[in-house]
């Protein structure tokens, strides 16, 4: 026979979002940079990340490419398996959402279904979608990765701006125009975009 009386709960509900941001000193938003591979969204995350957490807020990169080798390994890059792969994202962007943390999503998520899928997920309050706008023959010329030049080569199937299309945000939050931005510059504008959306 169970004697309630000996039951003490530390607490009478789960911990809120409200509860973390105050805790954090922060609103929680999702940042979506969108374009192009090779337009500079994960450089540009990664110093984005470093500025939010040197003025004293707590960021979290997800990363196209991180993504893929752990919990998104089991994908390719068909349309479908990109929306799978973006609905996973979102759903552990959303996770960090609610614990509080400004999470910056570098992805290129090609089409305006997958994003707005995203958005759905996330929810349009906390969604805030940035385009990294890069014309495609400078992507092209970085290159960073080989990529480009294997899908010129036909030796990637189904590569974003060559053989499968991307479709660029009708009506961003934001747009990045990097082709005469340093990545500091860019992350400055983003920065300086959601100082007044973030700060409790």
């Amino acid at each position: 026979m169970s004697n309630t009386n000996n039951i003490h709960p530390i607490f009478d509900r789960l911990l809120q979002k409200e509860d973390r941001e105050k805790r954090l000193g922060q609103k929680a938003k999702v940042l979506w940079l969108t374009g192009l591979s090779g337009s500079g969204k994960s450089t540009i995350a990664q110093a984005l990340e470093r500025k939010l957490y040197n003025e004293g807020f707590f960021p979290q990169v997800l990363d196209g490419d991180n993504i893929r080798i752990g919990i998104n390994n089991n994908l390719g890059f068909s349309i479908e398996d990109r929306k799978e792969n973006i609905r996973r994202i979102a759903e552990v962007a959303k996770l960090y959402l609610n614990s509080g943390i400004i999470t910056l999503n570098s992805f290129i998520s090609p089409t305006k279904e997958i994003r707005s899928f995203a958005k759905n997920i996330i929810g349009d309050e906390n969604f805030i979608e940035i385009f990294v706008n890069t014309p495609l023959e400078i992507c092209e010329k970085r290159d960073v990765k080989g990529l480009y030049k294997k899908a010129r080569a036909g030796e990637i199937k189904g590569f974003t701006g060559i053989d499968s299309p991307y479709e660029e945000p009708d009506n961003p939050d934001l747009e990045i125009r990097t082709e005469n931005l340093t990545v500091e510059e860019s992350a400055d504008k983003i920065f300086d975009y959601i100082l007044p959306i973030i700060r409790i």
